[in-house]
C-alpha cells in the first residue's frame, strides 16, 4: 500500500479523506501562497476533523523542514541495511536506555 500512494496518492485504493488530506499537503508544500480557507474547507467537507488537519499539516512542516536541513547540509541518508538495523533496536528495546 504505502508503495502505491508513494507512486501515485491519486491513484492509489486509500479513503477519500487520507487523499484529500494528501492533496492538500502536496499544495501546502509546493505552492504554500496559493493554499485558501477553500481548500481547507473541502478537505474537513469530507469528514477530516480541524484536529486531524492541524496533525496533518504539523507532521507536514517538521518533515519539510528536516528535509530542507538535510539537503542544506548534504545529510548522507544511510544504507537500507542501517535502517533495519535501527528498526529492529527500536522495536526490541523501545526509544529507553
Amino acid at each position: 500500500m504505502v508503495e502505491k500512494v508513494l507512486a501515485d496518492y491519486r491513484t492509489a485504493p486509500i479513503d477519500e479523506k487520507l487523499r484529500a488530506m494528501l492533496g492538500f499537503l502536496e499544495k501546502l508544500t509546493l505552492t504554500p501562497a496559493a493554499v485558501t480557507r477553500d481548500d481547507a474547507a473541502q478537505v474537513r467537507a469530507l469528514g477530516v476533523s480541524r484536529q486531524a488537519m492541524e496533525d496533518a499539516i504539523g507532521v507536514c512542516a517538521g518533515f519539510c523542514t528536516i528535509d530542507r536541513v538535510a539537503d542544506a547540509t548534504a545529510f548522507h541518508v544511510p544504507e537500507r541495511k542501517a535502517f533495519d538495523i535501527g528498526a529492529d533496536a527500536l522495536l526490541k528495546f523501545g526509544y529507553k536506555l
